[in-house]
């Protein structure tokens, strides 16, 4: 048996599978964001710990046999958080998360330095881990001086379960302190925002052992002392690692809280300038390429509170038949944007509204915003010459029928929809669990392996035209709205 244990931002999932990989029990634990100012993004790491604890009561409770045999732990998790630890190894404030925006003008002022694109390979966003501590340097003196470590969320729940302070390189990689060609930290990049490397986990391969289930931990669940817990992996990795995304070519689109257009890569090829994130693979010898949206699925559930309707019903009311873009059109950047923008201070807006626009527009209106942001993003990996050939579409998005066609055909690009079970990044976890466990001779591609596809979208020749035209105008409000 095999667990692996996915830390999202609005939930914990738990996910239980044997040798064949076929899902024996499935557990969540529910977690909330806290917003103290406009930009901010907060969540408290103790609640991670108990949904954690409420997953794996839930999983005993039903499944106690399986979660006794378990033999590997793997983790994933949102990335770029800065959980600030002291010297009793407990956290010194909440964790700032990784959409939290109060960084810009640091982020900003790192970027300036030379020294971080060329060694982290990477923009210093403001989402991104560095950043945040220059900002507690300056806005929380006492808890900055008294931070002892810096872990992030995943590594905070293995510190939790193993007593060890570890991290991936992929996880490490949207830090910007790791030199990503190297795989190791940088004593500069640490140096340049007052940080030390004996402030930084030690680093492990996402499929290497890093820690070992404490027998306190291993007591309350009936499982056993020593269980090998993964390097594991940051959210996007462990999902590539779930769809079977490890070689060039391949990619998967995420409909999740933020949207992510994910390319594989054998080497290292970073392409700072285009806002392209280059990070390491959660495989050894591995890397990958993808560009980053803020608001995705997040940007439906905006609308559907606004105007108290399930992001579900007002995607089935659609129907399954795309239809060509109208004169509605949305800039989803509720959060600022990444990809290709690089702007915190962005903010989203509603365009073409008249009288007789309903609800139905309006709700075309942010899938299409969505999407063409996604196109913004393919544009960009192309641009870095990482654009993966064909896409499987994960995340809570992809179960609109409607959606997913209306990629392909904003896109031009095949996009495959896996058949239903786990495929995301709790099964990439259990699945650098199970490598892991089976140590550096593991067939990695049979572990690995890509999901059974239920269905593909193609894209209609007869909406290409539409699509382009309409792309074509959503891409000029950008600079008016950024400029007003």
């Amino acid at each position: 048996m095999h667990l692996g244990l996915d830390l999202g931002t609005s939930g914990l999932r738990a996910l239980l599978i044997d040798d064949a990989q076929r899902v024996i029990g499935v557990a969540e634990g529910p977690l909330t964001v806290s917003r103290p100012h406009p930009g901010w993004s907060e969540q408290d790491p103790d609640a991670w710990i108990a949904a954690a604890e409420a997953a794996l009561d839930a999983l005993h409770a039903t499944h106690p046999a399986a979660l006794s045999a378990v033999r590997s732990i793997g983790l994933s998790g949102q990335m770029h958080g800065a959980t600030l630890l002291g010297a009793d190894d407990r956290p010194l404030r909440p964790c700032i998360l990784w959409n939290d925006m109060r960084s810009h003008v640091q982020a900003a002022a790192l970027d300036a330095d030379p020294r971080f694109r060329a060694i982290s390979g990477n923009i210093v966003f403001p989402g991104f881990t560095a950043p945040k501590l220059v900002w507690a340097a300056t806005q929380e003196p006492a808890i900055f001086a008294a931070t002892r470590t810096v872990l992030l969320p995943k590594d905070h729940l293995r510190l939790w379960l193993t007593g060890e302070k570890f991290t991936d390189m992929s996880d490490a990689s949207g830090t910007s302190w790791l030199d990503v060609g190297a795989r190791a930290w940088s004593v500069p990049l640490l140096d340049a925002t007052g940080m030390r490397a004996d402030q930084m986990p030690a680093l492990a391969e996402g499929t290497a052992p890093a820690g070992a289930l404490r027998a306190k931990i291993a007591a309350r669940w009936g499982m056993k002392t020593g269980v090998v817990v993964a390097g594991g992996g940051g959210d996007n990795a462990a999902s590539a690692v779930g769809v079977g995304v490890t070689a060039p070519g391949d990619g998967f689109v995420s409909l999740g809280t933020s949207g992510v257009l994910f390319a594989a890569q054998n080497s290292y090829a970073p392409a700072a300038a285009s806002a392209v994130h280059t990070f390491c693979h959660a495989l050894p010898g591995a890397w990958h390429q993808m560009g980053v949206i803020l608001s995705a699925s997040a940007a439906l559930e905006w609308f559907g509170a606004l105007v108290g309707a399930r992001p579900a019903d007002l995607t089935a009311a659609l129907g399954d038949q795309v239809q060509a873009p109208g004169p509605v059109q949305f800039l989803p950047y509720l959060s600022g944007e990444r990809t290709p923008h690089n702007d915190a201070a962005i903010r989203g807006a509603f365009t073409g509204l008249s009288h007789d626009t309903g609800r139905a527009a309006l709700t075309r209106a942010v899938l299409e915003g969505v999407t063409f942001a996604l196109r913004d993003t393919l544009d960009a990996l192309r641009g870095a010459g990482g654009a993966p050939t064909r896409l499987i579409v994960v995340g809570g998005g992809s179960a609109s029928r409607y959606w997913v066609q209306l990629i392909a055909d904003a896109l031009n690009l095949p996009v495959d929809l896996p058949a239903e079970g786990e495929f995301g990044a709790a099964l990439g976890a259990a699945r650098l669990g199970m490598l892991a466990e089976a140590g550096p001779g593991a067939d990695i591609a049979a572990i690995c392996a890509p999901p059974a596809i239920a269905r593909s979208a193609v894209p209609d020749p007869a909406l290409r035209g539409a699509m382009d035209d309409a792309w074509g105008r959503w891409r000029a409000l950008y600079p008016a709205l950024s400029q007003g």
